[in-house]
């Protein structure tokens, strides 16, 4: 991209009815699928007439309300009906939260042709190839600057923005009712001096007239304006030359731009560089064969081969800036990395932020290097991370800029949204021209119109849990959470169908609520509730009810055992006729 210096005007905006669309007849709807009420899962489509098209596929990490599930993927049951309608899937770039989705989805949508710079279009293949059986996809190549005819009644226009991965792509969807403009996750990137970059392309998509900003909304709650990587780098380079022992770096596998300006400061000051974790390998060779890194001859080396060198000589690139169990740095902590473990010395470097919920996983990893003897370096330390999306300085000038008819804030929590669009009334725009919409919502747009319908598609979670996609309910959930919390009581009674009574002394298995060997007194008191329980709902000689007589004991014990415990275990009562 050529970067240009432009100071951004103070212009007021337009206001509406100087729009020069030309009128159309019909309504150009806009939802959102995923995106809006979380991080992650993000995808939206826009449906003009019979042609619909689509922006991004992206997976949702799980959370603390879904436990076991690996994956969230957004609901595509209405593009599911109308596969012959969609003209194509517009992917803005490779991370996972906007890609991750695509084989779990592209085939039940009809297999659209896809449009990708470059190396999203490698990571989606990258993970095409984790699922064998996944349909083979139609990827049509585009660059920024690339302008597509899309149906008949669209065109995308992509143009380059700065964020944490190469060829991150920004696009105007011309439609018959105006430009959409959606802005990818994006920053302003600034020079050593703090001078803004890339600002004139901003100011050449204000021109062309824009109807609906769609703007990421990741940091709108955070003042000020984007750290530049330029002083990122000049401090890790700083960090670097202050120890003489090994340097393990740990930052997100996709972030390449940084990891290659990393490996040009250890050719620099003489490191050999060994990379462990299997993401960080694969997206770096993948980056290598593309030419986005092109590090020197003989730079990178085998992990077999880092005993062969001095500390001071060695810089360790690794995942588990998250604090995940099965990382490279969680490998090397743990000692289940042949070649590498921790000693005193080493200098451990977390060149990444905490994703909202992993804060825990990261403070546990950072005590085990401690304890170990490392010495461990964050952002909340030293600028040594810098975020890949805008603040609310950086959003405000983008605004300014582009000067839209709608401001419709994407991309996080209802809050983070609401931030955007204060910024927006800031710059004075008026309340009917801030949209915030929620996941599933139906806008219709039209020359000069948003509205936000009543009308509604489904937007709610599809779990991916091992093998299974969309086969979790919300009861499955529920039942697992009980289970998380209170444990579980499993009875096993067996049953004699003339008499009645239960045979023998009911077995009892006791998961996550009590310690057995320790309760001997309440189970006695128990097992004598279920044969007084099944004694009065069995009658001798009459047709037994076994469906009644489980539910009732799962009732009965359930009460019992809260009246001693003030706990409520999941209660699996199983009767056995003989």
């Amino acid at each position: 991209m050529i970067k240009t210096k432009i100071t951004p005007p103070d212009v007021r905006l337009k206001p509406i009815s100087e729009a020069k669309e030309k009128e159309s007849k019909e309504n150009l709807k806009l939802v959102p699928l995923g995106g809006l009420e979380e991080i992650g899962r993000n995808m939206s489509f826009l449906e003009y007439k019979d042609e619909i098209v689509i922006i991004d596929m992206g997976i949702q990490f799980p959370e603390e309300e879904t436990p076991g599930i690996d994956f969230i993927i957004p609901n595509t049951a209405y593009l599911e009906t109308k596969q012959k309608n969609i003209k194509g899937l517009i992917l803005t770039h490779g991370h996972f939260d906007h890609i991750g989705a695509i084989p779990y989805l592209i085939g039940k949508i009809g297999n659209p042709i896809i449009y990708a710079t470059g190396m999203t279009k490698a990571l989606v293949l990258k993970h095409q190839n984790d699922f064998p059986h996944a349909t083979k996809l139609n990827i049509i190549n585009v660059e920024n600057g690339s302008i597509v005819k899309i149906g008949n009644h669209f065109t995308a226009e992509f143009f380059g923005v700065d964020h944490t991965i190469p060829d991150t792509a920004g696009v105007i969807v011309k439609t018959p009712v105006g430009n959409v403009v959606h802005f990818a996750d994006f920053r302003i990137e600034y020079d050593a001096l703090g001078e803004p970059q890339d600002l004139g392309n901003y100011q050449r998509i204000g021109k062309m007239g824009v109807h609906t900003l769609m703007i990421d909304s990741t940091n709108a709650d955070e003042p000020g304006r984007s750290l530049s990587e330029k002083i990122v780098e000049k401090n890790l380079e700083d960090l670097f030359n202050k120890t003489q022992g090994r340097i393990i770096i740990t930052l997100f596998s996709t972030m390449l731009t940084r990891i290659y300006e990393v490996l040009k400061i250890a050719d620099r000051i003489g490191r050999k560089v060994v990379i462990t974790g299997r993401s960080m390998t694969e997206n770096i060779e993948l980056a290598q064969n593309l030419g986005y890194i092109k590090p020197a001859k003989d730079l990178i080396i085998p992990i077999e081969e880092v005993n062969k060198y001095k500390d001071n000589r060695v810089m360790i690139f690794t995942t588990g800036s998250q604090g995940q169990t099965n990382s490279g740095l969680m490998k090397i902590l743990t000692g289940e990395n042949r070649y590498v473990r921790i000693k005193p010395g080493d200098m451990v470097i977390f060149s990444s932020s905490a994703v909202p919920g992993n804060e825990r996983s990261i403070q546990n990893i950072k005590d085990g290097l401690c304890r170990q003897g490392a010495d461990v370096y964050t952002s909340e330390l030293i600028d040594i991370h810098a975020s890949g999306h805008a603040p609310a300085e950086d959003l405000k000038t983008v605004i300014k800029l582009i000067q839209p008819q709608f401001l419709l804030p994407v991309h996080g929590h209802y809050f983070k949204r609401a931030a955007n669009a204060k910024i927006g009334a800031d710059l004075g725009m008026s309340k009917d021209r801030l949209m915030l919409m929620d996941n599933g919502q139906v806008a219709v747009l039209g020359n000069n119109s948003f509205k936000i319908t009543k009308e509604t598609v489904p937007a709610n979670y599809i779990m991916v849990d091992g093998l299974g996609v969309g086969d979790v309910s919300e009861i499955v959930l529920r039942d697992r959470k009980l289970m998380s919390a209170d444990g579980m009581f499993v009875i096993i009674a067996v049953v004699d169908r003339q008499t009645g009574k239960v045979k023998g002394e009911p077995d009892i298995i006791s998961r996550g609520f009590i310690y057995m060997k320790e309760s001997r007194e309440l189970l006695g008191q128990t097992r004598k509730k279920i044969k007084e329980t099944i004694a009065k709902t069995a009658t001798p000689g009459a047709s037994i009810n076994w469906v009644y007589i489980r539910n009732n004991l799962r009732d009965k014990i359930g009460q019992f055992l809260y009246s001693k415990t003030k706990r409520r275990p999941m209660i699996l009562p199983v009767i056995v006729e003989v």
